[in-house]
This record gives structure tokens, C-alpha cells and sequence, in this order.
């Protein structure tokens, strides 16, 4: 099954790529890998913002995590013209906007590789880095990072 019917079979709808907010472009393809910038998440259009530990609860990091994934195939389609030229997610970076109390990171980014893992089937499984940090842009509550393997146009 392609990923686009996977999408639509899950009732999936990918939002719409958000324009880059500094000098950089959104997806790079170089040497058959997709390299994807750091994806913020939105939901129903609104930035999720805080920090984890404090005024964002696991569940709702777990959830924007998820969100940013959403956004990283959102960017790769708009790029490759088509995620059924996706062969392999290679790499996530997951970024937790967290208190220094905070040690859930992996719980949260598990939000963007179960996603991956569902959509993708065993070439959705990952490498990974979850990493918590002080502030993000925009004050988001997670970042996150791809690395994909493609194919050729």
C-alpha cells in the first residue's frame, strides 16, 4: 500500500508546510537523502508553545511531537512531489523544549517515531536523537528533524 493511501486509509490530512522563519530551506535532497529542517508543531493551525515539566503535560508534548512529524512528510511531499518516493526514514531528531527537572524526552518524541513506525511499516523504524532543551524558536514546545532516504526523480 503507498503512503498516500496509508494517509487517507488512517484519515490522515497533512497540514500545510509552513514557510521557513529564517534563512534556510525547508527540505534539501543531496546524495538520495532527504535532510528536513526543524519542523514546529502546529495544531488546528495554532503553534504549540511551553515547556514540558512545567505548563505542558507529557500527553500534549507526546501529541505536538506527532505534529511536527506530521509536518516533516508534510514538507517532504511538498518537495518530492509524492511520499510514495520516500524509501526509508533514516534518522529523527526530536527537540523538548524542557525543564531541567525533565527526563520524558524519549516519551515524547515517540509521538513523531510511532508515526513514522505506523505509516512507514519497518522502513519507518529510526535512528534517533531526543534532546532537551531550554527554549526553542517561537517558544515551541518540540522541534523536530528528518533524515530520509528517497528515491531518485
Amino acid at each position: 500500500m503507498s503512503i498516500e493511501a496509508r494517509l487517507s486509509e488512517r484519515g490522515i490530512t497533512l497540514p500545510e508546510p509552513a514557510a521557513p522563519v529564517a534563512s534556510y530551506v525547508p527540505v534539501v535532497v543531496a546524495g538520495g537523502l532527504a535532510h528536513v529542517s526543524g519542523q514546529l508543531p502546529f495544531v488546528g493551525g495554532q503553534l504549540v508553545t511551553g515547556r514540558l515539566g512545567e505548563d505542558v503535560s507529557l500527553e500534549d508534548g507526546t501529541a505536538a511531537a506527532r505534529a511536527c512529524g506530521l509536518m516533516v512528510l508534510a514538507q517532504v511531499r511538498a518537495a518530492l512531489g509524492s511520499l510514495d518516493r520516500v524509501e526509508r526514514v533514516v534518522k529523527l531528531g526530536v527537540f523538548v523544549n524542557s525543564a531541567g527537572t525533565f527526563t520524558d524526552q524519549p516519551k515524547v518524541a515517540n509521538g513523531a517515531s510511532d508515526l513514522m513506525a505506523d505509516l512507514f511499516g519497518d522502513a519507518g523504524k529510526h535512528a534517533r536523537a531526543a534532546v532537551g532543551v531550554p527554549a526553542l524558536p517561537l517558544g515551541a514546545a518540540v522541534e523536530v528533524d528528518a533524515i530520509l532516504a528517497v528515491t531518485p526523480d
